[in-house]
């Protein structure tokens, strides 16, 4: 059989000898040369991760078989992910999950895809959760998504009773799904709607959470390739400022908190004087704005001011 290479689309330089076997350690040099070209951030941890899912190890387990040869069929596997990693989608929806808070969180373009600064606003969420006296206590995320915030105070407050809400039906199938496979799912209430107003009986809950979408709309196209294209797009647009759910949540939250209760609420670079004025206009007390591991503010908690509750 003559010695053949291959070259798929424009890979460049990463030639790949048939005839021979290709070393791990030579996929994951080849492929991080090709994607650095490619623009896509940080291409050998990409490269070792898209691998490692294809061998099904543990990324740190690719450096102790560095000289293992790939298979036919393993090389053209990964192939074919750093192929899709390399036009800009996102490694989580190529893997099919992603972690966060510890948890195994499937996504795919119907769900936003979690950011790990999203795990510190669902930890504030579960550490607040955790001082309610008597419980159970109870709490609303404000559109699911994927259900990672559900899913993380669900596991993290055991007697807790969690509502999921989300005007998406897709985003719903995969939030429940999630919270199947996490063992969390007889714990919260899917509700499919459009805001508030779909909550039946008019509940009221200890805590309100929400990752709503911030983005102005006219920076949505100025966005990386992976969320513009991947993400959808009713989970990024915030209206002509970005700002329009924190006006929602500040006129419409207060009648759905306990008297006692808290609202969290992720946002943007940039608009945390802004969304202070918001709540405080509508006669909210903010207790903090909390910083992400960027040192960037982050996270809105407020409460409603006892002497405007209706």
């Amino acid at each position: 059989m003559p010695i053949a290479s291959f070259v798929f689309l424009d890979f460049g330089p990463w030639t790949l000898d048939l005839g021979l076997n290709m070393t791990v350690l030579e996929g994951i040099q080849k492929s991080t040369g090709f994607l650095a070209k490619k623009d896509v951030e940080s291409p050998r941890l990409q490269a070792e991760l898209l691998l490692a899912h294809v061998l099904k190890l543990p990324r740190m387990k690719l450096y102790l078989n560095f000289e293992r040869a790939l298979a036919d069929a393993e090389t053209n596997t990964f192939r074919d992910l750093v192929k899709r990693r390399s036009q800009r989608e996102p490694l989580q929806h190529i893997i099919g999950s992603t972690s966060f808070c510890g948890f195994e969180i499937a996504v795919n373009r119907h769900v936003l895809v979690p950011r790990p600064e999203t795990e510190l606003l669902a930890e504030a969420g579960w550490s607040f959760l955790s001082t309610i006296n008597p419980q159970p206590s109870t709490a609303l995320d404000f559109g699911t998504g994927s259900g990672c915030i559900a899913i993380a105070l669900a596991a993290k407050s055991p007697t807790a009773k969690i509502t999921a809400l989300d005007v998406s039906p897709e985003a719903l199938e995969v939030a429940r799904q999630n919270a199947v496979q996490n063992h969390v799912v007889d714990r919260i209430e899917f509700i499919q709607g459009d805001g508030f107003k779909s909550l039946p009986g008019a509940p009221q809950f200890d805590l309100i959470i929400s990752n709503p979408p911030y983005i102005p709309t006219a920076e949505i196209e100025t966005l990386d390739p992976e969320v513009r294209d991947y993400d959808p797009r009713s989970a990024l647009d915030g209206g002509a400022d970005g700002l329009d759910f924190y006006r929602r949540f500040a006129a419409e939250a207060r009648d759905f908190l306990n008297p006692a209760g808290k609202i969290m609420l992720e946002f943007g670079d940039g608009q945390a004087d802004a969304i202070r004025e918001i709540f405080e206009a509508q006669n909210w007390i903010v207790e903090a704005i909390r910083e992400d591991y960027t040192r960037r503010q982050r996270i809105l908690i407020a409460k409603a001011n006892a002497n405007s509750r209706r």
